[in-house]
């Protein structure tokens, strides 16, 4: 009996320190995603044209990707209290500075030290929750963990840019500043997995993680085109609040995190992943066609479900194969991709849209996508477990 207990318990997903750790996570995403529809609004206040506003989500996640290989080597060298701690509370500090910036140089310069902090606290987080999770239950837990920041995609880029049009920016990045501080407060009690015992090597990535990594960074080009953008597209077509579209795009997405991790222990990675890059496909069409708040509304319910397949999806791959000295490396690599993608695409989408316009950006973003399933279905997926 007491065997069986003990094999109940080992398994137990809901324990506090995953319900702390996903709360973190929830926290520290909304004062994440308050900023990302409108610090290109911030920019282009300063001075800044639509390649500026796109150059603010590019040099976050440049500084961002910079530090991740380093941070990964230190979790698993030194242990992730630490870490976490000290990301968190720079990450915070990061946000409450923003009210300072004077011109578009000065932004950028915060933007650039406010990537360090986000490359510090995500992959601390997430390589924390990877711990947590019973790896019989990775795919179903990392889903449930990934809804902490679907939540935060619900409410906040609709929050932040309802309290901007309202109270201003310095309202907004205060609003930030409180929800970033909550996760400091709730980070403190956790139990976390010390440092290795077994001799860590430095290593700028994990192997194993590679090509999760690269099919990640090619379907978050497609996000960083809507994070960069879509509030510019939309106004451009005559909506003045397009919050709704990040609501019912997570909504959607915390539907499918719901079930698509299960779906994987039970099913396999190809079984969610590949629909659900088809899907991204198509909501990206969508957006290329879309003059009417209704057309956007399907694409991010389409999109939603598409990226609520693929992403934890992703992540679960990355680290399922991968021994626990290594998972903080691992989950480096992995948002190492996922930053790039939305870095790279910022700029890149920018520069296009000043040529082509918005319309015909959106539509390029399905490229992309085509090349992430073909890289998935030759390198990743089941035939990589």
């Amino acid at each position: 009996m007491k065997t069986n207990e003990k094999a109940t318990n080992s398994e137990l997903l809901w324990s506090r320190d995953f319900i702390l750790i996903t709360a973190i996570s929830l926290f520290t995403m909304i004062g994440f995603q308050m900023l990302l529809p409108t610090l290109p609004v911030y920019a282009i206040k300063l001075g800044g044209t639509s390649a500026s506003a796109g150059l603010v989500i590019g040099i976050f996640t440049l500084s961002s990707v910079l530090i991740r290989p380093f941070v990964g080597y230190a979790l698993d060298r030194y242990g992730r209290k630490v870490l976490i701690l000290s990301g968190i509370l720079f990450f915070t500090t990061c946000v409450l500075v923003y009210s300072w910036a004077w011109s578009l140089a000065v932004l950028l310069l915060i933007r650039f030290l406010h990537g360090f902090s986000w490359g510090l606290t995500s992959t601390s987080t997430n390589t924390t929750a990877t711990d947590i999770i019973p790896k019989s239950r990775l795919g179903e837990g990392m889903g449930y963990y990934g809804l902490a920041g679907t939540f935060s995609m619900a409410l906040a880029p609709a929050l932040g840019l309802w309290i901007l049009n309202h109270y201003g920016f310095s309202t907004m990045f205060f609003a930030s500043f409180v929800a970033c501080t909550l996760s400091i407060i709730l980070a403190l009690p956790i139990k976390y997995q010390s440092a290795s015992k077994d001799q860590v090597t430095f290593r700028f990535i994990e192997p194993s993680a590679v090509n999760s990594a690269i099919v990640i960074l090619l379907i978050t080009m497609t996000y960083g085109a809507i994070v960069s953008f879509i509030a510019l597209y939309a106004e451009e077509r005559g909506i003045t609040n397009i919050g709704p579209f990040f609501s019912v795009y997570a909504v959607f997405l915390a539907i499918t995190r719901s079930f698509s991790g299960k779906l994987i222990d039970k099913k396999g990675f190809d079984f969610v992943v590949i629909p659900g890059m088809i899907l991204i496909m198509f909501a990206m069409g969508c957006l290329y066609m879309a003059n009417q708040l209704i057309v956007f509304l399907l694409a991010g319910t389409i999109y939603g479900i598409g990226f609520g397949m693929v992403s934890p999806s992703l992540q679960a791959l990355s680290v399922v194969n991968t021994p626990a000295n290594r998972r903080g490396t691992a989950n480096g690599t992995f948002f190492t991709g996922f930053d790039l993608g939305i870095g790279i695409s910022s700029m890149l989408w920018g520069a296009v849209a000043q040529v082509t316009g918005y319309s015909f950006m959106f539509l390029c973003t399905i490229l992309p996508c085509l090349l992430a399933l073909i890289v998935y279905n030759k390198f990743g997926g089941d035939k990589a477990k």
